[in-house]
């Protein structure tokens, strides 16, 4: 892919404050420093900073179409007295049984034809990616609506450049992920495939993030990270 392909930005609203989320860290801050023997007090953990920012998610949708023609055996029954059809020009012939079978079944059962023939076959594989700000494949939690995104993305995410997490993988590198999980292996066997993957939509989805920095016993430091959307610590 030559050309960079359009994409549009959302971000999604905050459902909590800068006060609510120093309340929630200050709650969950020792979680990051317990271990299996012990639990450190709250006074024993040091909030140094919180930030928020905006980390981005990168949404991939797209099709994979194709048709193409492949080699098949269709097996049509005819009556126990029917020896061959003609079909399309040819002649068949029934299937032979085992004498075994023809000890069992006698002249009751019904013959078996095999029909070679081609299908043309059409497919149509539908899907959506998304991938974390390191380029990593995960599953989308979040609503997209005209409640939950902000009305002027580009001025928040300006207003916050510093604080602006963007993502790692390149639009080709994704898009490719993308028609990789497509493209399902076709058959060995087939003639005139024709086929196109179509790109349907890239959205850059930024979600508001409160980090905060963290000092426990014995000086060791760690990373609370608050997703300011679902009120979740991650």
């Amino acid at each position: 892919m030559t050309q960079k392909p359009d994409s549009k930005t959302v971000v999604l609203r905050k459902v909590i404050d800068d006060k609510e989320a120093s309340a929630i860290i200050e709650d969950k801050k020792t979680s990051i420093f317990k271990s299996l023997m012990k639990k450190p007090k709250k006074e024993e953990v040091h909030v140094d900073s919180i930030k928020l920012f905006y980390e981005c998610l990168l949404m991939v949708s797209g099709k994979y179409v194709a048709d193409y023609y492949r080699k098949a055996v269709h097996t049509v029954s005819v009556d126990s007295n029917v020896k061959e059809i003609t079909f399309g020009g040819g002649t068949f012939s029934i299937r032979s049984k085992s004498r075994f079978k023809k000890a069992f079944v006698g002249n009751r059962g019904k013959n078996k034809i095999d029909l070679s023939l081609e299908e043309h076959v059409f497919i149509e594989e539908k899907d959506e990616l998304v991938f974390d700000h390191n380029g990593t494949a995960v599953k989308f939690p979040f609503k997209i609506n005209s409640k939950t995104i902000e009305n002027y993305p580009d001025q928040i995410l300006t207003k916050n450049s510093a604080n602006v997490k963007k993502i790692q993988i390149t639009y080709d590198s994704a898009i490719n992920s993308l028609k990789e999980v497509l493209k399902k292996p076709l058959e060995a066997d087939i003639r005139k495939l024709n086929d196109e993957f179509i790109l349907d939509e890239i959205t850059q989805v930024y979600i508001p993030i409160y980090e905060a920095r963290l000092t426990g016993p014995k000086n060791k430091v760690g990373l609370l990270r608050l997703d300011a959307v679902r009120k979740k610590i991650l």
